[in-house]
């Protein structure tokens, strides 16, 4: 069994209000706040190679959920009632029956002993962040490295941002 196989569901709403980069932004405009959650989401997945979920709770807004694609993610807005704990809970509980490891990204207590009863392995925001920021340092230094005879002779003038964008698009990230 691969990384290729394991599963990454993340407590949206959870991340935000836990990381303190998304906690400042969050208090200007909320949808900015997912939106740099999910391009760090985006590029962890592709670094780790994770199939990720960013479940937000929509709890309090009618409707039946919603479910779609961005970046690769798999984006889950809860349906009218259901809490994005109880989705989480559920997703788990719907994948647990294939051979692979499934992780849960949440900060709360409560739904870190669910999910750990349910053979799902947690990992908290915190854990999450660090991963992150240390898969970002990874591919900067991978970025970095002269491999002779291995590069193509116009990236020795391209700037490390313009790197960064192309490997995601290599990546098909954005």
């Amino acid at each position: 069994m691969s990384k290729r196989d394991d599963i990454l569901l993340v407590d949206g709403y959870n991340m935000i209000g836990a990381w303190p980069v998304l906690e400042k932004l969050k208090e200007i405009d909320l949808e900015e706040a997912r939106d740099k959650l999910l391009d760090m989401l985006a590029d962890y997945q592709g670094y780790s190679g994770m199939t990720v979920y960013v479940v937000f709770d929509a709890h309090q807004v009618s409707g039946v959920g919603s479910t779609f694609r961005q970046h690769k993610l798999i984006i889950v807005y809860t349906k009218e009632k259901e809490t994005a704990d109880e989705c989480i809970e559920r997703l788990v509980h719907e994948m647990m029956n294939k051979r692979r490891n499934i992780y849960v990204a949440t900060s709360d207590l409560v739904e870190q002993h669910v999910i750990f009863g349910q053979g799902a392995l947690r990992l908290s925001a915190r854990e999450l962040l660090i991963n992150i920021e240390q898969n970002r340092k990874q591919i900067q230094l991978t970025l970095r490295e002269d491999k002779p005879g291995k590069r193509n002779s116009l990236d020795g003038h391209l700037s490390l941002d313009v790197r960064t964008k192309l490997e995601r698009l290599r990546r098909g990230e954005k």
